[in-house]
């Protein structure tokens, strides 16, 4: 039977956080030997906006940090790897805080417990409203209070003006990391008062070497790279969901024949997107440009640009709604029966 000391070394190396991504950790340095009370981490998805506020947070907080960043071992870290840092304040959608094992504050998870309302998918202005009031508080262990906001276009207009004021004079020893996959749904008035940082994109080999590390299948990497356009995080959650990168390279032939094909399985936002990535390679084509989500022996002769444009502006549109409760099959019908007659345009 293991001893208490053995489980209790068992847990902590389950707790504690994958070994970072060495772009993230170059950017975690630098960021760290600049000042400043407020960081907006910025870019598309799959390029670590997260991990890195994580690991500024981690080395505002610790209570040995290096320039490189946390230290990993002390009560700190390990407050913050058990999500239980009584200096630290994430902010998240509660959908995306119940799939990353973060606790609800007490009233949210009653209120979702007794199934008056269902786990909000924005950022609630309750939640900011207590995150205020949190960095009004006096830290805990001395190292500072730490607000982090991700992903940080998830707040609508009334909870980004509850925090105007504070993110522009943080009380005491408070400081804000805010990371976003879409800067440009901020409201002007947060993205001013925020010193802002473009995620760096990581070289081809960095991102291969590293998703190797994350046990993706050698003879997978390089498919799922492409269909994430060359995003690791990106490939990386393609892989943990089950895609298979040989039915991705079959979606436009079974779209063009009014099939959903890799479709099937995805969330009306996911569809969109993949739809998205088909139509901006075909774009590419029409240009005289390289694909970027597919190989183009898979691609079919581009439509007419107008015919692309439009299908463009449509998918645009259909993300807007693409969370609202419509019926997922019905969706997905309409979708494929739109990308079907785009694809036979050619003819």
């Amino acid at each position: 039977m293991a001893t208490a000391k053995n489980t209790a070394a068992a847990e902590a190396a389950t707790l504690a956080p994958a070994p970072t991504a060495p772009w993230i950790a170059r950017q975690r340095e630098l960021l760290l030997a600049q000042r400043g009370h407020a960081w907006l981490l910025q870019g598309p998805s799959g390029l670590g906006q997260f991990s890195l506020a994580m690991g500024l947070v981690r080395a505002w907080l610790c209570d040995a940090p290096t320039p490189q960043g946390a230290c990993g071992q002390c009560a700190s870290c390990h407050a913050i790897d058990v999500h239980a840092h009584t200096d630290l304040c994430v902010l998240m959608p509660e959908t995306e805080m119940l799939a990353l094992g973060w606790p609800l504050p007490e009233k949210a998870q009653a209120d979702i417990d007794d199934k008056k309302r269902k786990p909000s998918q924005e950022i609630r202005v309750d939640a900011m409203r207590d995150a205020v009031e949190f960095t009004q508080r006096t830290s805990g262990r001395g190292k500072g209070k730490a607000v982090l906001v991700f992903p940080a276009e998830k707040m609508n207009a009334v909870t980004a003006n509850a925090l105007l004021k504070t993110l522009e004079e943080p009380p005491g020893d408070a400081r804000f990391v805010l990371a976003t996959e879409a800067a440009h749904q901020l409201l002007p008035t947060i993205r001013s008062r925020c010193l802002a940082h473009t995620m760096q994109w990581p070289d081809a080999q960095s991102a291969r070497a590293w998703l190797l590390a994350q046990s993706v299948p050698q003879d997978q990497v390089d498919a799922l790279l492409q269909a994430a356009g060359g995003r690791p995080d990106d490939a990386l959650a393609q892989m943990q969901a089950g895609r298979s990168p040989q039915v991705w390279k079959k979606l436009p032939k079974d779209l063009a024949n009014g099939q959903p094909g890799a479709l099937a399985s995805l969330s009306a936002p996911e569809v969109v997107d993949a739809l998205q990535k088909l139509c901006h390679d075909l774009l590419m084509l029409r240009v005289g440009a390289a694909p970027r989500f597919f190989d183009a022996a898979d691609l079919p002769a581009p439509p007419a640009l107008a015919v692309l444009a439009r299908w463009s502006k449509a998918l645009m549109q259909s993300m807007r709604t693409a969370t609202h409760p419509f019926n997922q099959g019905l969706m997905l019908e309409a979708l494929v029966a739109q990308a079907a007659s785009v694809l036979q345009s050619r003819r």
